[in-house]
Parts: C-alpha cells; structure tokens; sequence
C-alpha cells in the first residue's frame, strides 16, 4: 500500500513540472544571448516587460547584477547604453561593456570588485564583494 503523503507529494511534483518547466522555458526563452568576455560571463537588457520579467528571474543564478535607473518624477526611468566596468581587487579590468538595456547579470569569481558606470558623462562607483551563493544586486542611479 502506497503512504498517502508520498502520493500526493509526487503528484504535486510532477504537475508543477507540467506547469512551471513551460513557464521557466518561456522566461529563458525572452532572454537576450549570454556573452563572454575573458573570464566573464554576462547577459545585458531588459528592456520591455518580457524581458525584463525574464531577466529579474534569471538574477539568482548570477553573483552579480547592476541595474541602471534615471531618477525622474512621478517614477524613476530605465536606462540603456549605460557603459560599465567591473575591476577585480588588484585594477585588472575583468569587463568594459555597453549596457543593452537596464539590467545587467554577470557570473564573475568570488572576491572584491569596483563597478563603474557612466551615463551621458557622468560616473558612479561602487564596491561589492561577492561570495558563493550570495547574489549581490547594485542599483546606479542618476
């Protein structure tokens, strides 16, 4: 005889695979292409509500994002063609990019970095340390 717990959680499990493997799908499916540069993996966008959606679920799996905002009233503007930097502890450029839109999720080493991003002449810079399992999330406002 079958425990009624044991059935119920594999039938849970097994209609949330029917429901949310589509939906994780769908999300991959709206993100824009990884790159890489040197040992640096990324992805920049978010622009349009797909996208962004998609880009907001895939954070989690990226030690680091930034997002880039315009304060504005009544509500803050994204931003795009932000151009950002990230430097490892030691000044060694680990990437020198353009933002595609206003997020941007990169796969960098545990350790100490500067991110620098410049707007329409204008810079901000912060530090961050990142370590396993703990995503950081920067947000570069003008």
């Amino acid at each position: 005889m079958q425990h009624p717990k044991l059935t119920v959680a594999v039938v849970f499990a097994a209609a949330n695979m029917f429901v949310i493997g589509p939906v994780l799908a769908m999300s991959m499916s709206n993100l824009p292409p990884e790159e890489t540069q040197g040992a640096v993996t990324y992805r920049t966008g978010g622009v349009g509500e797909t996208e962004a959606t998609a880009m907001r679920q895939a954070e989690s799996n990226y030690p680091l994002s930034l997002e880039f905002i315009q304060r504005a009233h009544p509500r803050n503007e994204f931003l795009a063609y932000v151009d950002v930097t990230i430097r490892d502890h030691a000044g060694n450029a680990m990437l020198n990019t353009y933002s595609d839109g206003p997020l941007l999720l990169a796969k960098l080493p545990e350790g100490s970095y500067t991110v620098t991003a410049t707007d329409e002449g204008k810079t901000e810079t912060q530090h961050v340390t990142l370590a396993a399992g703990k995503p950081q999330h920067l947000v570069f406002a003008w």
